[in-house]
């Protein structure tokens, strides 16, 4: 299952014209009430669509190939790992220290593509940027662009 942490795209400041955040302490009542609406469009939105793209981004698989073609590893949303095949023909070969190598070269490629397609699926929704973040747990990223999108931080 992927689970996902929305977060809303800033108000940008119509006043100063530089694309910049207004910081929400800055705003005006007027300004207020346009980022409320705003939050409220796309929390309505968010309803609306994200299950739909969360079922799709669940029934993400790619599967990848061992640059020799002796492997291919099939993975999940998340990466994790569904189903490996070994072609017989790598027998012929005794070192084991290659074969696993192969295959964890071969997950990781596939789990970078599983990854890359569920932001992808996401993108419409959420920033890919923070949907990365998400995916790989990395909270300080998470925490540093939601005050960045909620304050007006840097």
């Amino acid at each position: 299952m992927v689970t996902v942490q929305l977060s809303i795209t800033p108000v940008v400041d119509r006043c100063s014209g530089g694309g910049q955040v207004e910081p929400l302490e800055r705003m005006d009542a007027a300004e207020m009430q346009a980022y409320a609406e705003e939050l409220r469009t796309t929390f309505m939105r968010l309803q609306e669509e994200a299950p739909a793209v969360h079922e799709k981004a669940r029934a993400v698989q790619v599967t990848e190939k061992s640059r020799d073609g002796l492997v291919a590893a099939t993975v999940g949303a998340r990466g994790d790992l569904i189903r490996l095949d070994i072609d017989p023909r790598i027998y012929r070969r005794s070192d084991s220290r290659a074969l696993a190598d192969s295959i964890t070269e071969t997950v990781q490629r596939a789990a970078a593509k599983a990854q890359a397609e569920v932001i992808e699926l996401f993108e419409p929704l959420i920033p890919a940027e923070q949907m990365r973040a998400h995916l790989q747990g990395d909270l300080e990223r998470v925490l540093e662009q939601m005050a960045t999108q909620m304050l007006g931080k840097k």
